[in-house]
Order: C-alpha cells, then sequence, then structure tokens
C-alpha cells in the first residue's frame, strides 16, 4: 500500500505516499496556524514567523540551515497562507532523513535573535512594498477584505507595516507556544519515501512534543462591499468577487466546473467574449478560492479605464447567460480540464505531498483519488446552471477596482444589472 497515515500519542500526523520510479522526495509539515488565526494585533505574525525559522536555531546557523540542504542539491522553502503555514524540502531519497530533521530543528528549535529579528523586519516591510505596488496582486488583498470585513479571512497575510513594525521576540514566542502544538501538525511526504522509516524519524524529532487545545477559528462570514482606489496606472484593475461553497460543501465541485467554464481558460466565455471578441482587455480569468468552511469565486481583469465599464456590464451579462445556456460541452470540457490538472499535478512529490496534508487538515481522512474523480464526473449541466443561476442573481458580492478608475462601475450599479 503506497499512501499510509500514523497519529503519534501526542496528535501529531504523519501521512505519506511512496511513489515508484522517483529518486527524490518532498517532506514538509503543515501546521495550522495561518492568517486567519491571529488576533487584530498579530496580523502579519504567522508569515514573520515563518521567515524567522530560517535566521538560526540552536544548532545552525542561518547559513547552516540552507546549506545543510542545498549541500546535497536540495531546495528548502516554505509559505504563509490564510489557513496554514508550511514549512517544506525537496531531497533526494538518501536525503530524507537530512531534510527532516532540518525542517524539525526550524521548528522546534528557532533562536529568534533579537538582532536577526529587526533585519528579518525591515525585509518583510520591502516584501510589503513591492506588494503594494504590484496592483495585480494587492487587489486581491482588497477584495478579500471587502468580502469578509473585520474578520481574520479578511486580513492580509503580509500584515500591515504598522503591525509588522512592532513584533518582538516575546510575541512571536507567545504565536508558537499558542500554535505550534502537535496537534496542529501534518508531516506530509510523497516520492521515494519510506512510511516506516519516516515514522520512525518522526518519533524521534516530534513524539516529545507536549499537546496544546486546538485554537478555534472564527467562522468566516461573507458580507461583501466595495473598494475604490484611484491612480494614475496604465491600466485599471478589477477583481469581482461572489460567495461560493467552501472545501466541505457538497457542492465545491460544482463551483470549480463552473468557474473553469466561465473564465478558466482560452475556451471559456469570458475569455472568448471579452478578450477575442472584443478585444478589451489582454488578461481576464474566474478561478474558485476555497476555505474550510467558506469560498470565493473571483474574476479579474486587467483593461484601461476607458474599457472597463464595458468589461463589467459584459461580465455581469456573461454571467447572466451562463445560467440559462451553459452546454453539456463546455461542463464537458472544464471537467476534463479539472480531472486532467489535478492529475497531472498528482505526477509532482511537491504537489502530491501538499494535497495529501491539506486533504488531512480539512477532512481528517484522504479520500481515494477515485472518489474524488467520481464526485467531479457526477457534476452535471444542471447543477453548473443552478450554480450559476445564483451567482448571477443571489450571491453576496464583492469589488474591488485599482487605477484610472473614476468612471468604472460601482457595485451597486453592478448588482442593479443582475437584477435586470
Amino acid at each position: 500500500m503506497s499512501l499510509q497515515e500514523h497519529r503519534l500519542p501526542n496528535g501529531f500526523r504523519i501521512v505519506t505516499e511512496h511513489m515508484p520510479g522517483l529518486a527524490s522526495a518532498s517532506i514538509g509539515v503543515w501546521v495550522n496556524a495561518g492568517g486567519r488565526h491571529e488576533t487584530p494585533q498579530q496580523n502579519g505574525i504567522a508569515h514573520f514567523l515563518e521567515h524567522m525559522a530560517f535566521k538560526g536555531t540552536a544548532k545552525r546557523t542561518s547559513l547552516q540551515i540552507a546549506e545543510a540542504i542545498e549541500d546535497v542539491g536540495g531546495y528548502i522553502n516554505a509559505y504563509t497562507s490564510r489557513e496554514v503555514t508550511a514549512y517544506y524540502v525537496r531531497v533526494l531519497e538518501n536525503d530524507v532523513a537530512l531534510g527532516l530533521d532540518v525542517i524539525a530543528d526550524i521548528l522546534r528549535n528557532p533562536i529568534l535573535d533579537p538582532n536577526e529579528i529587526e533585519v528579518e523586519r525591515g525585509v518583510i516591510l520591502q516584501e510589503i512594498g513591492q506588494a503594494l505596488d504590484t496592483p495585480d496582486d494587492v487587489i486581491f488583498d482588497w477584495l478579500q477584505e471587502q468580502a469578509y470585513p473585520g474578520q481574520p479571512l479578511g486580513r492580509t497575510i503580509l500584515g500591515p507595516s504598522e503591525r509588522v513594525s512592532s513584533f518582538s521576540q516575546s510575541d512571536l514566542q507567545g504565536f508558537i507556544a499558542q500554535h505550534y502544538g502537535p496537534e496542529q501538525m501534518i508531516l506530509a511526504a510523497a516520492g521515494a519515501v519510506d512510511h516506516d522509516a519516516i515514522v520512525k524519524m518522526a518519533e524521534d524529532l516530534f513524539g516529545d512534543m507536549p499537546s496544546k487545545p486546538l485554537f478555534e477559528v472564527q467562522t468566516a462570514r461573507f458580507q461583501g462591499g466595495e473598494t475604490r482606489q484611484i491612480k494614475k496606472l496604465e491600466q485599471a484593475h478589477f477583481a469581482l468577487g461572489f460567495e461560493s461553497p467552501g472545501y466541505r460543501a457538497d457542492d465545491i465541485y460544482v463551483a470549480q466546473i463552473y468557474a473553469s467554464a466561465l473564465g478558466g481558460g482560452m475556451s471559456s466565455r469570458l475569455f472568448q467574449e471579452i478578450r477575442e471578441n472584443r478585444g478589451l482587455c489582454y488578461t481576464i480569468f474566474a478561478q474558485a478560492g476555497a476555505h474550510a468552511d467558506t469560498g470565493m469565486t473571483t474574476i479579474y481583469a486587467g483593461t484601461s479605464g476607458e474599457q472597463l465599464p464595458e468589461l463589467a456590464n459584459i461580465t455581469i451579462d456573461e454571467m447572466k447567460r451562463a445560467a440559462t445556456d451553459m452546454s453539456p460541452a463546455e461542463v464537458a470540457r472544464a471537467r476534463a480540464q479539472m480531472k486532467a490538472g489535478l492529475l497531472m499535478g498528482l505526477e509532482s512529490p511537491s504537489n502530491r505531498a501538499e494535497r495529501l496534508a491539506r486533504l488531512i487538515q480539512i477532512w481528517d481522512r484522504i479520500p481515494p483519488l477515485s472518489e474524488t474523480i467520481e464526485k467531479i464526473d457526477a457534476v452535471t449541466t444542471g447543477d453548473v446552471r443552478d450554480l450559476a443561476e445564483r451567482m448571477a442573481a443571489e450571491a453576496p458580492a464583492a469589488l474591488a477596482l485599482y487605477g484610472p478608475v473614476e468612471d468604472a462601475p460601482g457595485l451597486e450599479d453592478l448588482q442593479a444589472r443582475r437584477a435586470a
């Protein structure tokens, strides 16, 4: 059996999948400690801590952490999302033990040296500045804020500069003490891995961690709203979001197929009508993002300020049209794209390890791949049309506009067009 799971007595979970024929492995630890686990005063601290994990431990300097992995030709990195922080390596089969030891070291023994905190604070402030200078990045943070105002899920992952400027060593230590317990961690490994060996290493590296109470995240409430940031840019950036199913919802696959058919590729409705037929933009797409308890289908486009009103109105018209004439061929194409994307992604051990960790986090089990494929295949044209109707007529909406957007229609205008 290639897919195996194990739970240590302290609650630390391990999931591995052996992939025959591979000479490398991806190993990581996913911690249920992301942006939505922060208080308003902590906004940005999960991401700050991710940076600090690489700045030195009790037995390795920051250079030694990098050298330990890169000397054997491996790769080490981390990321912070709204629901997890992940630390992972990609190494050859013979270096799996080394990779896991480094991951355990940076998770369990970070020094959090005050001098290094000041250095990394400057790096993160530069990262925030770079994000603010990247319109097609920052607009999604603004859209998220409008969708979930005043909620952890609506705050940025990087955090505001004023918060990042104030975090201290004790703040970071407090976040670790609250959120970095064994029950909040999932070790996922895929590729050239041996399950029993991984479990034995995990027992040695993580088995003595004391249990911690689980943190209850605030249930998300999609409320919606509008933000309009006028700035002299070459392009007007348009992001429109609608409440859609979360990962645990029965119709999550319907939402993903709908988004694919609407704006997921060159054959999609929005791409064909708005870019190919009318030449109103270079980039336009739709995607169905999801969290454990909520989701948002997002439509993004970049165009000129003069053409944005037409683009926005046609977007609403195409959404309404999808509710009545979405064809079986379009649904079949979207299903095929979704299955192909899933199966092609699973050829990568890194993607496979990521998927294993996320499935354990969301459902506390690994649904068989055949079960997922069956659910995708079970989505009918009627299902997609029903969801399209809800999206076009009922779903709460959020809007973010950035650039030369003085004349762009507002959310109230678009809502009126939805109802017409």
